[in-house]
């Protein structure tokens, strides 16, 4: 817009300049007034068309850049509208998606709460005695049930001695019963976790370590029954950080549980043994049903035998049905050949009579033509 209004003001300056130049020049050729005057209304009128044209031609610019601007105009608000369409659309997309995080978020939060909950719970059942021998018990029921079928072992069995097992495994001789006795040392072995120092470390380990000795002679004197159980038990650790923790810096006492008969026992190591028990059982269950089998084998083997004789005796009388049946071949084939040879004389009968009746024939008709 500026460039056009500073485009007409040259345009007005150059005219009114050009005016004043043939102003001069006429003064220059002619002093008389009349003449200066016609040649100013004439220059006057010159002006004032420029003047007009110079205006029409500036409302035509103004036209044409208002059709313009309203094009613009026109165009940017379409462009805004669909930007801000598509805005929108992708921030109700994104509220969408946040409505979506948050219930999944809301979800998880529930969860944890849930299992929060469920974590102090085991800390209760944990801080007791009585509650984390029952525990350990269950562990170690759900495993045994999980891997072995119910006739290999027995929960709270008693032994002889009046003693009970909180397992006990009904394996044949050797090895005899195992006795399996669930342990769970936690207050020693959180004492050993919480040491602060050196002195209150030591303290711990030898807690920890007097602990576990007195549930290894425990199991060994009273699970460990001559004549009765194998001469080995198994404590059950239900924990794999407390297994951890006595395999890396115990092997005194891990030494004396081997001395001791008494294997020492996590819930994964406890998996493969009863995995190896269930092993152990099934080739028991093959050696005891060997003989059954090997009965059955020779049945089977007699009735082969039959079988065979049979197939033979089917075989000669195929044989012998073959050998019949070439015999009526034969038999068929001279039939056959009889037969070509009754019908060949048949014919032979056949052509020699009319050869006789043509002879006979001949001398009649030759007699009575004389």
């Amino acid at each position: 817009m500026e460039v056009v209004i500073l485009a007409l003001l040259i345009l007005v300056a150059v005219i009114a300049a050009f005016a004043v130049f043939s102003i001069l020049r006429l003064r220059g050729r002619a002093g008389d007034t009349e003449g200066l005057r016609g040649e100013l209304a004439r220059l006057t009128e010159n002006f004032a068309a420029g003047q007009r044209d110079m205006e029409e031609r500036l409302k035509a610019e103004q036209r044409a850049l208002g059709e313009r601007m309203h094009e613009r105009e026109a165009a940017l608000n379409k462009t805004l509208a669909e930007g801000l369409q598509t805005t929108t659309k992708k921030t109700l997309e994104s509220i969408n998606k946040v409505e979506v995080r948050l219930a999944v978020i809301d979800k998880a939060q529930a969860n944890i709460a849930d299992l929060s909950g469920q974590v102090v719970n085991l800390q209760n059942i944990l801080s007791n005695k009585q509650a984390r021998g029952a525990f350990g018990e269950i562990q170690l029921n759900d495993l045994v049930r999980q891997i072995l079928p119910p006739s290999a072992y027995r929960f709270q069995a008693q032994l002889g001695n009046g003693r009970r097992a909180d397992c006990l495994l009904e394996l044949p001789n050797p090895p005899g019963a195992i006795a399996i006795d669930a342990k769970f040392p936690l207050e020693s072995y959180h004492a050993l976790q919480a040491a602060a120092d050196e002195v209150s470390k030591k303290a711990a380990e030898r807690a920890f370590r007097d602990a576990m000795q007195s549930h290894i002679k425990d199991i060994s004197e009273r699970y460990i029954l001559a004549g009765e159980t194998a001469d080995a038990a198994l404590m059950f650790l239900p924990s794999e950080a407390v297994y951890a923790e006595l395999h890396a810096n115990f092997q005194a006492v891990v030494d004396a549980s081997y001395r001791a008969r008494v294997f020492i026992v996590s819930p994964t190591t406890l998996w493969a043994t009863l995995n190896t028990v269930r092993a152990i059982l099934k080739d028991v269950r093959m050696k005891e049903h060997a003989g059954l089998i090997q009965k059955e084998v020779e049945a089977l083997l007699g009735d082969v035998v039959r079988l065979d004789d049979r197939v033979g005796k089917l075989q000669r009388h195929f044989d012998q049905a073959g050998d019949d049946m070439r015999m009526i071949r034969i038999s068929t084939d001279k039939v056959g050949k009889r037969a070509e040879r009754i019908e060949s004389v048949q014919l032979e009968d056949a052509e020699e009579g009319e050869r006789t009746e043509g002879a006979i024939a001949t001398p009649l008709r030759s007699s009575g033509e004389d």
